[in-house]
């Protein structure tokens, strides 16, 4: 009787591993992100539910019949890029971008986020959108009617009267305000339950003026002190980080003393920024890629002639702070402003992380384990070991060596589900 009931255990323990187990990946080359080194001949199991159960060499298992084969190519994790615009296109800019209605934005973020995905960006994080509209893009991708990435979404971008994220391009008599405007910490806070109500996973501020909004400086500082540390206060308490949209070397400081978990941009940090982003464990997002598209296509894009002067002054000086930042050592996670460019073209930015500083295993660390370490995700994305989701990617040649082949994604998996298959 008592071996009946342990055969009758082992049996059972059996049905629902092989119940789990949904699919068998096999990769002639696996890049492990952790150790920087490049594995053989490795084969992924993942779970119905499109978790990875074990990753292993292929030599002496039992493979299945039909496991996926990605030959002659290099198995990496999906990619993570920490600020992106979904509902946002390269050419809504300046006044061009009073004729995009919050539908449209919708419809954009639908068409955005499959080329997202199909480039190789199993994840994404979404600061800013109109109307929720990145919201509404989320939820649709999480119940499956829509293609896309991994979101972490953060509705409209919160923003002092008349600063980077309101609407200045309207006279006076529109009265318009954006939807995430307030001013004074207890109205900020508000602001900050709002959005949480309508269903933000993070809260985006506007610590500083921006290159693309009208009539204002990127160096200038626009929340106070006070008015960041009322909105971490607020969103921290209700599970929420927050990204600090700034530029300037003051809003940088600040928002960090504030609380902020990144500092997006970062263009004019100096060496006290870098040092407290250390001490306070602050994520740095260099978007150090789309100066080159803003000033190569940004007029015929739509973009302000001042927009361009901006970026003129403030994009060298980003790059150089990029490289300072790095070797610094503070943490920096990826992130392009994908929508001020065409988005697809994520990748492109990895040859521009390297060239201002970084290995190609740096900069695909800052889009894999540091991203997903931001998302507050490390235990779901960003490296391919048991318990994490089976996101992944695959690419010519060895991405060591050469990291633009990370522009050109062969394959790409999304939790188990193939999305993408170009290898024959």
């Amino acid at each position: 009787m008592a071996i009946q009931l342990v055969w009758r255990s082992v049996f059972a323990a059996l049905t629902v591993f092989c119940a789990a187990e949904a699919g068998t990946l096999r990769c002639d080359k696996l890049l492990d992100v952790n150790s920087g080194k490049i594995l053989s001949d490795q084969v992924i199991t993942y779970d119905k539910a499109g978790v990875i159960i074990s990753v292993a060499p292929a030599a002496g298992a039992q493979l299945p019949a039909d496991m996926i084969v990605v030959s002659g190519r290099t198995c990496l994790p999906g990619l993570i890029d920490a600020h992106v615009h979904l509902t946002g296109d390269a050419t809504d800019q300046g006044y061009q971008a009073l004729g995009v209605s919050i539908p449209a934005e919708a419809i954009r973020g639908v068409k955005n986020a499959r080329i997202t995905l199909l480039a190789g960006f199993t994840t994404a994080r979404n600061v800013g959108a109109g109307g929720y509209s990145d919201v509404a893009l989320r939820d649709a991708i999480n119940d499956g009617g829509v293609i896309g990435p991994r979101l972490e979404v953060s509705g409209p971008m919160m923003s002092i009267t008349g600063g980077h994220g309101d609407n200045n391009l309207l006279p006076f008599e529109y009265h318009r305000s954006e939807d995430g405007v307030a001013d004074g910490p207890w109205a900020l806070r508000a602001k900050v339950r709002e959005i949480v109500k309508y269903g933000a996973d993070l809260i985006k501020i506007s610590a500083s003026g921006g290159v693309l909004s009208k009539g204002d400086s990127p160096g200038a500082e626009q929340l106070t002190l006070e008015e960041m540390q009322a909105i971490v206060t607020e969103a921290h308490k209700l599970g929420r980080k927050v990204a600090a949209h700034a530029h300037g070397t003051q809003a940088i400081r600040d928002a960090i003393l504030a609380g902020v978990d990144s500092v997006e941009h970062s263009s004019l940090i100096d060496a006290e920024g870098i040092k407290l982003s250390k001490e306070h464990g602050t994520y740095l997002v260099f978007d150090i890629y789309n100066d080159d598209y803003i000033l190569a296509e940004g007029i015929k894009s739509g973009m302000l002639p001042e927009s361009i002067e901006k970026e003129k002054k403030i994009g060298r000086l980003q790059r150089e702070n990029f490289k300072k930042a790095f070797l610094g050592g503070a943490k920096m996670a990826f992130g392009t402003d994908a929508g001020v460019y065409p988005h697809g073209d994520n990748a492109k930015q990895f040859a521009k992380m390297v060239e201002w500083g970084m290995k190609p295993i740096d900069a695909i660390r800052a889009a894999t384990l540091n991203a997903a370490d931001l998302m507050g995700w490390k235990d779901k994305v960003g490296a391919l070991t048991p318990g994490h989701y089976a996101d992944v990617i695959a690419v010519s040649g060895n991405p060591l060596e050469d990291v633009t082949t990370l522009e050109h994604a062969s394959f790409v998996m999304k939790g188990g589900e193939v999305v993408k298959n170009e290898i024959r």
